[in-house]
């Protein structure tokens, strides 16, 4: 049986890796093992990081909508419990949009959730 070579095969593996650590600084774009060691600590963040966006959004606009509904008088659970008692289903990215870009609409939702509180 003929002897295997990997030559091609291991020189595309590293310049894959060499590729994604273009921009870092000093031996971690230049050196394969330190390149090779934070293109993997890069992918974990990475990975780490796309579902933690979700939760840093998902509290901004909480904190938005609390900041515009304490304004009015009422609490941000209070608030929301009441648009759910309304039948009203509203996300927060809409809502936190609605008191930013159109108080007046904002105030309207207000007002409707204080009927049913």
């Amino acid at each position: 049986m003929a002897r295997v070579k990997t030559s091609v095969v291991s020189r595309e593996r590293k310049k894959k890796i060499m590729k994604m650590a273009r921009g870092y600084r000093g031996a971690r774009s230049r050196a394969y093992r330190r390149a090779k060691e934070q293109v993997i600590r890069s992918l974990a963040y990475a990975y780490r990081d796309r579902r933690n966006r979700k939760r840093d959004f998902r509290r901004l606009w909480i904190l938005r909508i609390n900041a515009a509904v304490r304004s009015e008088g009422l609490s941000y659970s209070r608030f929301m419990g009441a648009l759910k008692k309304a039948g009203i289903l509203v996300n927060r990215k809409n809502l936190a949009q609605l008191s930013i870009e159109d108080p007046k609409a904002f105030q309207e939702l207000v007002e409707v959730a204080k009927a049913y509180l």
